[in-house]
């Protein structure tokens, strides 16, 4: 399967937690879509200590693991909201 682009997008999107609206990241995202996945490379700023956990209410809002050879998060759905 063909890699995610290395251009980066231009699209810069904050990512909250839905359960307390805490930040969690600032994002570049492609494409219009729903966030599914996030790339970690294309994270700008990254708001939690613990990977996928959120640091205000504790609740985990993804998951690691590899998506087309390349470290990413795999959101679970209905955790996080972007805007």
């Amino acid at each position: 399967m063909a890699k995610p682009n290395k251009k980066q997008p231009s699209k810069t999107v904050e990512i909250f937690c839905n359960n307390c609206k805490f930040q969690l990241f600032k994002y570049r995202k492609g494409g219009k879509g729903a966030l599914v996945k996030c790339f970690k490379e294309r994270i700008i700023e990254d708001f939690t200590q613990e990977p996928c956990v959120c640091p205000n209410c504790e609740k985990e809002f993804a998951r690691e693991t590899i998506i087309r050879g390349v470290p990413a998060f795999k959101m679970i759905g209905g955790k996080v909201v972007s805007r």
